[in-house]
């Protein structure tokens, strides 16, 4: 089968996922990419720039697999003949209804249309997680409430029948060159391995860890490390630069990695891996994390629970600020019982080796429906 894998935003996951769904599929994949900035042009014009692409090619698809930065009918209007009739699915790593605003941002809701519109136009619509096919279908009925007339809610059932979730594929196997060889010892080390930003809420988890150095200070409690890695869009990530100062003798790393390698071997070296976000439609460096023998700490919400399975979700998941704290200081003071632990079992099915054939099953019946 022939697949053309339409991404205009070619960076970061986006990037990952193409790339590996590609490289894993058992059919015939070509990218049409664009370069990954700026996001909003990219969802206004970036349709118009690859369907003169796709006219250039000189080839019929069998099916197009598109995520959601692309504007799926502009885009299919005008790339012509080679693409008339050809089944197209739609991809959601992320969606604009309900993605995170910064603080005092007002929400556009002509990038919401554009996701609404592809998905209605959409053959099939996929999302990373539950949570996110959920959280997308809860705010659509509002969305279409807001305008002022011939509101269309007759979409929402329309589109719910023909999504389903299709959990992301990640590359894991290059993390099994880094294992090492010798069983870990020393101090524990926590774990943060996300961007550095608002939604990830650094501010809790920092809360959380000055907690616990204040424990280990007063009461001469266990001691422990911390590897702080992530990559930052602000010039001053203020919590990360207070860390800095106020624990540097228990950070190990600081910073993006500077390449895969020395990511991979971070992740094994660590013992905890922490989130507090209150925005996730999947949590691929969680999957990451715990594939590395990483014992998870994350909230009870969002897509979370779906990561960890049911039997180890009172040990692993928290719901307020006190559960992580408690949470936090069991797996401290048991290092050892933690570092004979591992989820990476449990979260080798998101491995491309196990989603790819996956993959590949269920477009084949977008295409023979």
């Amino acid at each position: 089968m022939n697949i053309w894998l339409i991404e205009p935003y070619y960076a970061g996951s986006h990037k990952a996922w193409a790339d590996g769904y590609k490289a894993h599929s058992r059919h015939d994949v070509r990218l049409l990419t664009l370069p990954g900035r700026f996001w909003k042009w990219r969802m206004q014009g970036g349709a118009i720039t690859l369907s003169r692409e796709a006219q250039c090619l000189h080839e019929r698809p069998d099916l197009i697999l598109a995520s959601d930065m692309l504007n799926v009918p502009t885009f299919l209007a005008l790339a012509g003949k080679n693409v008339a009739g050809v089944p197209l699915a739609l991809y959601f790593h992320e969606n604009q209804l309900t993605y995170p605003l910064q603080p005092g941002e007002k929400r556009d809701l002509h990038y919401a249309f554009i996701n609404f519109a592809s998905a209605l136009r959409a053959d099939a619509v996929f999302f990373n997680s539950a949570y996110h096919l959920d959280a997308f279908f809860d705010e659509l009925p509002r969305l279409l409430k807001h305008f002022p007339d011939y509101n269309e809610l007759w979409a929402v059932g329309a589109l719910r029948a023909k999504a389903s979730v299709l959990p992301l594929g990640l590359n894991l196997a290059p993390f099994d060159a880094h294992r090492p060889s010798r069983a870990a010892s020393g101090r524990p080390l926590i774990l943060w391995n996300h961007r550095w930003e608002y939604d990830k809420d650094p501010a809790t988890f920092f809360r959380a860890v000055y907690a616990l150095a204040d424990e280990a200070v007063e009461s001469e409690g266990p001691d422990f490390g911390l590897v702080l890695l992530g990559e930052s869009f602000r010039n001053q990530p203020e919590e990360f630069l207070e860390a800095r100062e106020r624990l540097q003798d228990r950070i190990v790393h600081f910073g993006y990695a500077e390449d895969a390698a020395t990511y991979a071997r971070l992740l094994w070296q660590a013992d905890i891996a922490v989130s507090t976000a209150w925005h996730e439609f999947f949590g691929a460096a969680i999957v990451e994390a715990c594939y590395c023998a990483c014992y998870p700490v994350l909230p009870r919400r969002l897509s979370y629970p779906e990561l960890i399975p049911d039997a180890y979700h009172d040990a692993c998941l928290y719901d307020d600020f006190n559960g992580l704290l408690a949470l936090l200081r069991y797996a401290v003071r048991h290092v050892e019982e933690i570092r004979s632990f591992s989820l990476g079992p449990e979260v080798y099915r998101f491995d491309w080796r196990q989603m790819a054939p996956r993959y590949d099953h269920i477009l084949e019946r977008v295409v023979a429906k």
